[in-house]
């Protein structure tokens, strides 16, 4: 599996693993990690880090950082298309397509989620059934920064805690992980795409999550805000007939469950009939 890192498969398929990962959590150690991440001792790991995940660096970069928080939040500059017509990106990651049952329920790596179990919002349920819901997974090398896929009204930012497993494939079929870790949901009324509903997912064990807008009127490629300190995820919830991907992304995920996509970039279009 693409960008599946060998220690969170230690920790998510043995069973000396499973018990590591459970006094991780019990212990609390997130805040440890945090409280190392921010600090300035912690730039003595950004430039193995960056060398492992092929993240390309200057030494005046890495002079630039006084935390590998610092470095983890750095800007990149990514190219929006701004078609109103066309459905972009977020985020950089990997991306993969769930259909939406009638009922509500959406199956990933073998765990059957609901509308319901991800935003703890019955109502909501009712107006995704048979729609289509797009996940996109963010590595430990990807831009962390995501922005509003079109011109939209954003709601309330409604914060659920959790913990913190990681959001790689292995973990996902061995946890319902999307209702089990830290996450923030809004609902975006686009001006394309109708009613979208925008969950963030935190990941293993440090996964901040960090937004900067709430019941605001925003715009398409706009920074809508960024993960903290670890890979994540981002889920798109849209109602059925709102959109049709592109036929290269269709493509593409016929022979693998995920296509690799950069933040901004025209992933699908608004529905000819909508």
């Amino acid at each position: 599996m693409k960008n599946e890192d060998s220690s969170v498969r230690f920790l998510y398929s043995t069973a000396v693993g499973r018990t590591l990962l459970k006094t991780v959590m019990g212990l609390h150690m997130d805040r440890v990690m945090v409280r190392f991440l921010c600090s300035p001792s912690s730039r003595a790991i950004i430039a193995p880090y960056a060398k492992k995940n092929s993240i390309p660096l200057t030494k005046e970069d890495l002079r630039s950082f006084r935390s590998y928080r610092e470095f983890f939040l750095r800007r990149i500059r990514r190219d929006i298309d701004m078609d109103p017509s066309h459905l972009i990106s977020p985020c950089d990651g990997w991306l993969s397509v769930y259909d939406i049952e009638r009922e509500g329920s959406f199956s990933i790596k073998g765990s059957v989620y609901t509308v319901d179990d991800l935003t703890g919002d019955p109502l909501l349920a009712e107006r995704y059934r048979s729609g289509t819901a797009l996940v996109f997974r963010l590595c430990a090398s990807d831009y962390h920064h995501y922005c509003y896929i079109d011109d939209c009204i954003q709601g309330e930012n409604h914060f659920i805690p959790g913990v913190l497993h990681s959001v790689q494939p292995i973990a996902c079929e061995t946890y319902p992980v999307f209702v089990l870790n830290r996450r923030n949901w809004c609902l975006m009324e686009t001006d394309n795409f109708g009613p979208v509903v925008q969950t963030e997912i935190g990941a293993l064990v440090v996964g901040g999550i960090t937004n900067l807008n709430e019941n605001a009127r925003v715009y398409r490629g706009q920074d809508k805000g960024h993960f903290e300190l670890a890979g994540s995820t981002i889920v798109l919830l849209f109602e059925k007939g709102r959109i049709t991907l592109r036929d290269s992304i269709i493509s593409e995920l016929k022979g693998s469950e995920e296509v690799r996509v950069l933040q901004g970039m025209w992933i699908g279009s608004k529905a000819a009939n909508d």
